[in-house]
């Protein structure tokens, strides 16, 4: 072979790969910057490797952000994302809209029925999945059992709120920085609005009537609000009106927080040592009751769905069951450990006796089997959901609610004073929708 005959088989073979790498198609997906998120894109290039005809572009956000960016983005048909990581909120709301791709197409080897029916339930419309669930959680106590132990108490499986207010006071120790309990404080309808949601519900509080009459003004929220007030401002690390998800996780896993009550998929996280200074000394228990009946804790799935009219539908499906596939959570094993898996979505995970030995796995699976979105509360609700109302009015009303909550919290306005105004403010937003007159 001449020189010139390799310089043009060269040059030519170039160009095949130019021309190959302008074909490939773009899927832009939306995603939250919580752990295993951040997990999935680092473990993406198994995805490309086997789909060297697309590309993923990433857009992570902070949970509140990524909620008004994908509303705004699909109530607009904006177009922006071929993929959205959204929840068991949006997913019958949207789905019943028309707004998502059905993903009832999924490869048989997707194995849809393996899925935990809970959490299906929650993402499924007329027998249709609008979405695939990257994980599910319910929520739980998280607590340091060396402090625990320090304190002469024991946690119960199922504690009660009095006993959460006891083993906070003995574990709080504010000359060494470290808070018996830490909660959410930040504003927002994912945020502190469904921690004090699934609280009332323990205290026998609710959002609505059956008529649809807001309940603030009720005995229950102001028992609630107070109990968490008091415990938050006696006991909790300072700033934590400011405090979210992410922002107790670190605390935690500094050694800062003596409880934490919060969603089931941070125990990978506070039990990794690479990650949690307390990793060797933490136990878990369900979400406290009042002794009413109904317990703290939720039920929610982050979820990928694709919104309808996106131009990259195929691609995006192939990488949704990439993503929430068995040979996924097999991927994260192999290259992180079985307790780093993303948990709560399937079945045959929880048959896995691999990861029957995670010490967090058998609580998890016991905290979202008991959560019931269909009888969230102590009496009787018009509405479906546990942390959230599922009618498209919640997510803008209880964002200025939450609002009132991080107010009380940060001491700009009384408890009263912020349970007043979400009752005035609900029922203004209620009457506009036609709800009530």
């Amino acid at each position: 072979m001449s020189k010139l005959t390799r310089i043009l088989l060269g040059a030519t073979t170039a160009t095949a790969m130019v021309a190959g790498a302008a074909q490939a198609e773009t899927v832009t997906i939306a995603t939250v910057n919580n752990g295993d998120m951040i997990r999935m894109q680092e473990l993406a290039d198994d995805f490309t490797q086997k789909h060297p005809d697309i590309e993923l572009e990433w857009v992570t956000l902070e949970e509140n952000v990524l909620r008004q960016r994908v509303t705004q983005d699909i109530a607009t048909q904006g177009g922006q994302f071929d993929v959205m990581t959204i929840g068991t909120y949006e997913v019958p709301i949207w789905g019943e809209q028309g707004w998502l791709v059905s993903l009832n197409d999924l490869p048989e080897s997707y194995d849809i029925d393996d899925l935990l029916p809970a959490v299906r339930s929650g993402l499924t419309v007329d027998d249709e999945l609008f979405a695939a669930p990257f994980y599910g959680e319910s929520s739980m106590v998280m607590y340091r059992t060396d402090l625990m132990e320090a304190a002469g108490l024991e946690m119960p499986e199922a504690p009660s709120w009095e006993f959460i207010r006891e083993a906070a006071a003995a574990m709080t120790d504010r000359d060494n920085d470290v808070y018996g309990i830490c909660l959410r404080g930040k504003a927002g309808w994912g945020e502190n609005a469904a921690f004090l949601t699934t609280m009332s519900n323990s205290f026998g509080g609710r959002w609505f009537d059956m008529d649809w009459n807001p309940q603030f003004d009720s005995e229950a929220w102001s028992e609630t609000l107070n109990f968490y007030l008091d415990l938050m401002n006696d006991y909790g690390p300072p700033g934590a009106s400011s405090n979210g998800f992410n922002e107790n996780l670190a605390l935690f896993q500094q050694g800062k927080c003596g409880m934490w009550i919060d969603a089931t998929v941070a125990a990978s996280f506070v039990t990794n040592p690479d990650e949690s200074t307390v990793a060797d000394d933490v136990g878990f228990a369900l979400a406290p009751d009042r002794g009413l009946g109904k317990r703290a804790n939720w039920l929610w799935a982050w979820s990928l769905a694709i919104p309808a009219g996106t131009d990259s539908e195929g691609a995006a499906k192939e990488f949704i069951n990439w993503a929430t596939s068995k040979e996924y959570l097999a991927l994260v094993a192999e290259k992180e450990g079985w307790a780093n898996v993303p948990p709560g979505t399937r079945t045959s995970l929880y048959e896995n006796p691999k990861y029957a030995d995670v010490p967090f796995a058998e609580m998890t699976l016991e905290s979202i089997n008991a959560a019931d979105p269909k009888n969230p509360t102590v009496d009787p609700v018009p509405y479906t959901g546990i942390q959230f109302v599922a009618i498209p009015e919640f997510q803008s009303i209880a964002t200025a609610v939450g609002q009132q909550f991080s107010a009380a919290l940060a001491g700009q306005i009384s408890a009263e004073e912020a349970l007043s105004n979400a009752q005035q403010l609900t029922e203004r937003e209620m009457t506009r929708a036609g709800y009530i007159d």
